[in-house]
């Protein structure tokens, strides 16, 4: 495999760690367990499953996501529930864009960007309308959240 697949400490894409917060560990098992029927997220927001390579360690990580589609990509909102700084599986996508998916049954690499301006507009309302929280977020913050747009790679 290539190192854009392979990382430190035995990790891999395929074969990640998971987040290390316990709820969110709890997600993914479930998630994979019934691939992606469950669990059932507030507002009944749908979930994927990102799995991104550590800008300074190396280390695959997974952790699971409120994610919409549109035009055939995954979007994905880099809010940290508002916190003053971005998460970190989002610096690690910034510096090592190739991502591992799982929506629903389906896993498949893809590469990640953040939105451009242009693009932002239209496609934040579209995740505001899926998870009404984001707006709370933002308000919340002087950071501006990004949006992470991943297309499945061919």
């Amino acid at each position: 495999m290539s190192d854009a697949i392979v990382g430190e400490a035995g990790s891999s894409a395929e074969n990640p760690l998971d987040n290390e917060s316990e709820w969110v560990k709890k997600q993914i098992a479930e998630y994979v367990a019934t691939d992606g029927v469950k669990p059932v997220f507030r507002h009944g927001s749908p979930l994927l499953l990102l799995t991104t390579k550590g800008r300074k360690t190396g280390v695959w990580r997974r952790t699971a996501l409120i994610h919409g589609e549109d035009e055939g990509r995954q979007i994905i909102v880099a809010s940290l529930g508002g916190a003053p700084k971005h998460p970190v599986w989002y610096l690690n996508l910034e510096a090592n864009p190739d991502v591992y998916l799982q929506v629903g049954a389906h896993s498949f690499y893809g590469v990640a960007r953040t939105a451009t301006p242009e693009e932002k507009p239209a496609l934040w309302q579209k995740m505001v309308d899926i998870n009404p929280d984001y707006a709370d977020y933002q308000r919340k913050t002087d950071r501006e959240i990004p949006i992470v747009i991943i297309d499945p790679k061919p």
